[in-house]
């Protein structure tokens, strides 16, 4: 059967009144034996776009050629004009774009890809022009299909090989058959520019072969057997389709304990919390339950809310796949015109000239007086999706949870906020109760998440830290007092003593000394973090609740250290950093990084992603369980060539254990706030790490050394 026999091929395709892979890509391909295609700009997600409809082909022992365009950030463009080579600044950006495949077809279907470049039945080139910018790419989109009787079909036009393209995007290609007396001469200057391109003799554009790096990179997902029929399972007709409502992506398979939490969710009438660990899928849960309730109701607005604004632009992405556009609103947006768009999209959901929309935005955005008074124009048909929701328990967040919106759901690994029951509280009568409770142990075990060793090492404050550590204690203590209820709280002043006594165990100057006798093993390694405070060394004759001034910040100190004395290439990811500065970082960290370390503070923290971390030393921890339990998760996350992750916790003692006394006097008494609060930290740690006797050992240690009855007979002081 040859590309004549097929009942309908279309002269043009739109994405919006035709299902192009079903109706052109698939039995096109099915009769082919040769497929030449220029495809704009790679990324694996593209690559993964481009495979589908392919296995007819490659069951007829065809060939496939692709040529593909780099995606350059503005880092790229400014570092070719300080005059690095193009072709390895190009190079660097198609490794870069290989991101981890979001879903098991997604996973089989990069298998496929490598075994068929292995094998010699699929080559890639990249094309770029010889002026580069970011405006100045070679960006052609065009395709050339073979039969077995030289019959040629040529295509080109707007669409790209991505999903957005095929079901979102309003776009469409034109097609050629070569056996139309009408069509020749259209096919004849599509082959020939295509094949003049693939030889690298078109003026003005250089096509190099696909980088080693990234043919290694594809190669990393190769497996014994590749599913052929992966067509068949994966590619059906797009049905009951409509723009701009969520809907699960094709090819995307919630896992069971997603599809329990989102019935839970339904059954609790659309309101709850999804406890979920860190690298256990909670914003396509989240997603899958906005699908789940449109489905259902067929009218809602969709408030999704994060805390920062690189946050709210990783959301984006996974937004889009679910078949939405959203509106994107916070200072410094892209787009520009985000309050009037949020506003006409209001007004079309109110007077029913659309049935969804969805805005996305920051914690801050969310809680302005502009964004608060849209909302309130909103009726009962408004979904609020939380991300990281235990941060609205604080009391100005709180106010913007507007009790009109009659669907809610709040997403986090950590609703509780550590000693704050009040604030704990108004989240779940705000929000509701937990549909599900997927944590770190469940995760590790079901293989969602790296399993990890622990190393907890003692460290301890100096003579001078440890003098002014009791003296803070003291005044901490005057600052406390009973409540009408009973319950042990703190003053104002207290509160700011508590953040300088924290301050002070975080930057304890034996840290770093430390730390450069563990890097020993490591300052060959790559892929490590090391998490510090924010925080300068104490300097005994500085006030720190007077000055900010004295002193060198531990981060400055630890980079400097590795760099300097160790020789390694590190680099910092904090608020300091510009967003497009931390992306590049991410970036690069993920694939073929140059740098060996990121040296990070809090803005590691919350929701941001570089899988590829294998070792981790937390210098600084603080005593709020949701915290060091963010940080744990950040090394957990699955990557290629991670069997498991290494953590090494800084245990901050009062002083070396053979010092300490066998009993308890008034003046060290207060020593013992501190050393339950590590010990509370490293049995959190330890429990589910592969070996959990090393911190069992440590904690007896401790308990044996200051004589204490197993942590039992704690007083409501001991938070303080």
């Amino acid at each position: 059967m040859g590309f004549r026999d097929i009942e309908s091929i279309k002269r043009e395709y739109r994405s919006f009144r035709n299902d192009v892979v079903t109706e052109f890509y698939t039995p096109v391909l099915k009769n082919a034996v040769l497929y030449k295609r220029a495809v704009g700009f790679f990324s694996s997600t593209a690559l993964i776009e481009l495979s589908k409809g392919i296995s007819g082909l490659i069951k007829n022992g065809g060939k496939i050629k692709f040529i593909v365009s780099p995606v350059l950030q503005e880092d790229d463009i400014d570092a070719i004009a300080k005059g690095y080579e193009i072709k390895e600044v190009v190079e660097n950006c198609i490794v870069r774009e290989f991101h981890e495949p979001k879903s098991k077809s997604d996973e089989e279907r990069l298998n496929w890809l490598a075994t068929l470049i292995s094998t010699g039945y699929m080559d890639i080139k990249v094309a770029f022009t010889s002026s580069i910018s970011s405006t100045g790419m070679y960006h052609e989109k065009m395709g050339i299909v073979y039969d077995s009787d030289y019959n040629k079909i040529a295509f080109s036009g707007s669409m790209n090989e991505t999903l957005n393209a095929f079901v979102n995007n309003y776009e469409a290609i034109d097609v050629y058959c070569s056996w139309y007396d009408y069509d020749k001469d259209r096919v004849k200057d599509k082959e020939e520019a295509f094949d003049i391109l693939w030889n690298n003799k078109e003026n003005n554009i250089n096509v190099i072969d696909f980088p080693k790096a990234a043919r290694e990179k594809l190669k990393s997902y190769k497996k014994e057997s590749i599913n052929l029929e992966i067509d068949d399972e994966f590619i059906k007709p797009i049905t009951d389709f409509k723009e701009n409502v969520p809907m699960i992506p094709r090819g995307v398979k919630l896992h069971e304990y997603q599809n329990d939490a989102i019935a839970k969710w339904r059954e609790f009438e659309y309101c709850g919390i999804f406890d979920m660990a860190t690298g256990t899928g909670k914003t396509y849960t989240g997603l899958g339950a906005a699908a789940e309730l449109y489905k259902n109701k067929r009218k809602v607005a969709i408030l999704i809310v994060c805390p920062y604004q690189h946050l709210v632009e990783q959301w984006v992405e996974d937004i889009e796949m679910f078949n939405l556009h959203p509106v994107i609103g916070y200072s410094s947006s892209k787009q520009r015109n985000w309050k009037k768009r949020l506003e006409d999209e209001i007004i079309d959901f109110n007077l029913g000239v659309s049935d969804c929309f969805c805005f996305v935005t920051t914690n801050a955005t969310f809680s302005s007086e502009y964004v608060k008074k849209q909302v309130e124009k909103l009726g009962k048909d408004t979904l609020l999706i939380v991300d990281e929701a235990h941060n609205f328990g604080a009391y100005n967040l709180s106010l913007s949870l507007n009790p009109k919106i009659q669907y809610r759901l709040a997403l986090s690994a950590t609703l509780e906020r550590h000693g704050d029951e009040e604030g704990t509280q108004l989240l779940y009568d705000y929000f509701g109760e937990k549909c599900i409770e997927y944590g770190l142990e469940r995760a590790i075990k079901e293989e969602k998440l790296t399993p990890y060793y622990y190393y907890p090492k003692k460290v301890y404050l100096s003579d001078d830290e440890l003098l002014k550590y009791r003296d803070l204690s003291k005044r901490i203590a005057k600052c406390c007092f009973k409540t009408k209820i009973g319950k042990v709280d703190i003053n104002e002043q207290g509160k700011m003593l508590l953040i300088e006594r924290a301050r002070l165990v975080a930057g304890a100057v034996n840290k770093v000394d430390l730390l450069k006798e563990l890097m020993q093993s490591y300052k060959d390694d790559t892929h490590i973090l090391v998490y510090c405070g924010a925080t300068k060394f104490y300097n005994p004759n500085v006030d720190f609740s007077e000055s900010d001034e004295e002193g060198e910040r531990q981060i400055v100190a630890v980079s400097k250290m590795l760099g300097k004395e160790l020789g390694m290439v590190v680099t910092h990811f904090t608020s300091n950093e510009s967003a497009s500065e931390r992306e590049r970082i991410k970036r690069e960290f993920a694939n073929a990084s140059p740098y060996q370390a990121v040296v990070a503070i809090k803005c590691l923290d919350e929701g941001v992603n570089i899988p590829s971390i294998r070792t981790a030393f937390i210098i600084a921890s603080s005593t709020n369980p949701k915290e060091y339990v963010q940080r744990r998760g950040r090394v957990l996350r699955k990557s290629e060539n991670k069997p498991y992750a290494k953590i090494f916790d800084f245990v901050t003692l009062p002083r070396p254990l053979d010092e300490v006394s066998s009993y308890v006097s008034e003046e060290t008494s207060s020593d013992l706030s501190l050393v339950k609060k590590e010990i509370t930290r490293m049995k959190e740690f330890g429990l589910i790490s592969k070996n959990p006797s090393d911190t069992d050992i440590l904690i007896s240690e401790i308990i044996s050394a200051y004589n204490l009855d197993l942590i039992k007979g704690e007083n409501d002081y001991d938070k303080f």
